[in-house]
């Protein structure tokens, strides 16, 4: 097996600690109940807290610790290949509406960093998308010109400050990036010291909407609200079938200190080679941290240590100096017609509300999505709202073969793999430290052999919808292919939108064939 460099663990997570919150173990009442205590969670009850209005937040694990505790933290407006598309599909006022309700939120986490004195790592570059290949260079030209016209400070470049050279780019001024769970943990404080209260370790089981809505988590507990706010990235609760038109994506991150005349200066993305991304960050006098991002899949396919391992050969061939200490992974849903959905969960609901589907870009995304809620629940309107409205039809209408093109992945997932010969075909054939799927005693077993020699078997089928699960084998988890949960090696869920676990299976080890 290939041994790959560095430790797991995101950089964000290692250099920014909290203590343990407390599971909730009684009934509450509150206005507003917010599931989920990520970027969009939490900006979503720091803006209703500073109305006065009292805030529970319930998290399944620990705060910031999910999608926006692995995340490569770009604040930025200009998201790799947007404003184009959306000037062809929503006008250029649809265009200048996504733009504005962006930036706005770059400017915003300044500005609250600053009222709160958060010394979360903000620094001002520029962002960059960035093509190798001239054939990408009439579209880069064209996003360019849309962006400008969007309103961004926004221009066509044939030179960045990459240590190669570039066809063409996108550059956008005075974009940020920070340390997200520093600013994250010092949000979460300021919304207890305004009387908001936050659950850690406090999964959600059921939401029961009305007049007034009523949270039951898996505890049994009772959080009676006016207002929900789902907000655990992929919907926990979608009764609008969004998981229709998300596409969920993983990405692999390597990380290591540069010599600071090493820094780029600046945040660079392109989609080529099945995508890479560059930023730094602080790393002590004289040197920056270099994070390498790319290598784009859907979770439960695919060789993850190779992708590593290319990632990370990519990094080392073009960085001089640059050697992997850290790596990790982040997860993303994509919607099928270009932009977030952010609004009332359904037609039907009015104390029920969602923000999901931020395509790779939740740091500007999720604060613009805590404006808007807030806004929505305080009864005002944006002037952007409509444009990430859930309810839309009219853009998924007419996005429709992204929609269809979803579909059809997720059905292949969902019979094919059921009828795919599982290999290796029994337990016994599974090499310790490895995982695979094997039929034992007519059932698909996801198992996994530990270094010790012990088997740890738990069903195949993910509880979100049965789809089979498959193993990662750099992250050691579980994997759902049709709408991106992730479980451990026992089951326990990971990442949603399922949210029970795997149930555990007793194998022996047998030679019991495909059958």
């Amino acid at each position: 097996m290939t041994t790959l460099p560095g430790v797991y663990q995101s950089h964000w997570m290692e250099t920014a600690h909290a203590p343990p919150r407390p599971p909730l173990s009684d009934d509450i009442e509150v206005d507003v109940a917010v599931i989920g205590a990520g970027i969009a969670g939490l900006s979503t009850a720091w803006e209703l807290a500073r109305t006065g209005r009292s805030v529970a937040v319930l998290e399944a694990d620990r705060v910031a610790a999910g999608v926006s505790g692995y995340t490569t933290a770009k604040l930025t407006a200009l998201h790799t290949l947007i404003y184009d598309r959306l000037r062809r599909t929503r006008g250029p006022e649809g265009a200048r509406l996504y733009a504005q309700s962006q930036s706005e939120a770059v400017e915003h986490v300044a500005r609250v960093a600053d009222e709160l004195g958060i010394d979360c790592e903000l620094e001002r570059a520029p962002a960059f998308t960035y093509c190798e290949d001239p054939a990408g260079t009439d579209g880069l030209r064209a996003e360019a010109e849309a962006a400008a016209e969007a309103g961004l400070n926004a221009s066509y470049v044939d030179e960045t400050g990459l240590p190669f050279a570039v066809a063409g780019a996108v550059r956008v001024e005075d974009q940020a990036q920070f340390h997200p769970r520093k600013y994250l943990l010092a949000l979460a404080d300021d919304v207890e010291a305004r009387g908001g209260r936050i659950h850690e370790r406090t999964r959600v089981a059921h939401l029961k909407e009305g007049e007034p809505c009523r949270v039951r988590t898996a505890a049994g507990m009772t959080v009676t609200a006016r207002n929900v706010v789902v907000a655990t990235h992929y919907p926990l609760f979608d009764r609008a079938m969004l998981f229709t038109r998300l596409s969920p994506r993983r990405e692999l991150v390597v990380a290591g200190p540069v010599e600071d005349t090493r820094d780029p200066r600046g945040m660079y993305i392109t989609e080529e080679q099945n995508t890479r991304s560059v930023r730094t960050a602080p790393y002590g006098e004289g040197r920056r941290l270099l994070i390498v991002t790319g290598e784009s899949f859907t979770p439960g396919t695919g060789d993850t240590v190779e992708r590593f391992a290319r990632l990370a050969a990519w990094a080392q061939d073009l960085f001089v100096g640059f050697g992997v200490t850290h790596r990790w992974a982040a997860q993303d849903n994509d919607p099928t017609d270009t932009v977030p959905l952010v609004g009332r969960m359904h037609p039907g609901g009015d104390h029920a509300y969602v923000a999901t589907g931020f395509g790779g870009w939740g740091m500007s995304g999720g604060v613009m999505a805590g404006r808007l809620l807030a806004s929505l629940i305080e009864g005002k309107q944006l002037p952007w709202a409509g444009i990430y409205d859930p309810r839309r039809l009219k853009t998924a209408l007419r996005e429709a073969p992204e929609f269809l093109k979803h579909q059809a992945v997720v059905g292949k997932h969902f019979v094919g793999d059921r009828l795919r010969t599982p290999t290796p075909v029994s337990v016994a054939d599974i090499a310790p430290g490895t995982g695979a799927v094997v039929r034992v005693a007519g059932e698909r077993c996801a198992v996994y052999r530990d270094e010790s020699g012990t088997a740890h078997a738990v069903t195949a089928r993910c509880t979100h919808l049965g789809c089979v699960v498959a193993f990662n084998n750099a992250e050691r988890t579980w994997e759902c292919p049709c709408h991106g949960s992730r479980f451990s090696i026992d089951g326990d869920v990971v990442h949603g939108p399922a949210n029970r676990p795997l149930d555990k299976r007793d194998v022996e080890d047998s030679r019991e064939g495909p059958g």
